[in-house]
């Protein structure tokens, strides 16, 4: 299909216009007019980039892309990655808080629909738009039988912090780096709170406000939007599509 006709459906679909972010939504570098192969990654890294040239790619779709709101010079690893695309005249499209936040394909009502929860609302607002999303599990879990069936889902060891209820009726998600959500999630008066990486300074937010907080990986918590996203294309337009698995373990 036309590479313009495939961007103009993803910045309608994802919505991409209406949110502020550092980064860059959109289609960040232009390639080939035609696209018969979408490559989804979480990030744009040269070994990325590479894995999805060596697929076959005319488009490599990701969450994390290569501009961040701040004038980056095209010299050193930015450059190679640039010139990695523009000589193999690959597209590539990068959907930040858009992809997060979407309803259908996004990483956190994803996960969340993975792990089986019910009653899902959005939770965490970013400019007026929830960003993650809550719910309740019909049949509370046992912690650490929420933490297994997390590891399983994702394939990342997760790290809990037991400050809460066991079982766990209720859960919040944001994916990614928002360990200081837990807060937001313990005003609301969920019994824990999922996201990617945890930092030190929240720690003990977690056992002095009463809440478990598991941390399953910032790269494999949001490994679900883009495949997910990468099946919505191939069903829509019948394009051929991959997703190539790159964890960082962070």
């Amino acid at each position: 299909m036309e590479r313009d006709e495939l961007v103009s459906w993803l910045d309608d679909y994802l919505d991409v216009g209406s949110w502020r972010d550092a980064s860059l939504n959109g289609l960040q570098v232009e390639g080939a007019g035609e696209v018969g192969k979408l490559v989804a990654s979480v990030d744009a890294s040269f070994n990325s980039i590479e894995a999805a040239v060596v697929r076959g790619a005319d488009m490599i779709v990701v969450h994390h892309g290569l501009f961040w709101g701040k004038e980056l010079p095209i010299a050193g690893p930015h450059r190679k990655r640039v010139k990695y695309l523009l000589d193999n005249d690959v597209s590539l499209y990068a959907a930040h808080l858009p992809l997060d936040a979407h309803q259908e394909v996004g990483n956190n009502w994803g996960l969340a629909r993975q792990l089986g929860l019910d009653d899902l609302t959005g939770f965490v607002d970013v400019d007026g738009k929830p960003l993650g999303c809550k719910g309740i599990f019909t049949e509370p879990l046992a912690l650490h039988a929420l933490a297994e069936l997390i590891e399983k889902e994702l394939g990342e060891q997760v790290m809990v912090h037991a400050g809460g209820p066991d079982p766990v009726s209720s859960l919040g998600i944001v994916t990614g780096g928002a360990a200081w959500e837990v807060v937001t999630a313990a005003k609301e008066g969920l019994d824990a709170f999922l996201t990617g990486e945890p930092k030190h300074e929240t720690f003990y937010e977690s056992f002095e406000r009463g809440i478990n907080s598991l941390f399953a990986g910032h790269y494999m918590t949001e490994t679900v939007g883009v495949k997910l996203l990468a099946e919505k294309i191939g069903t829509e337009f019948g394009l051929r599509t991959e997703f190539v698995l790159l964890p960082t373990g962070l």
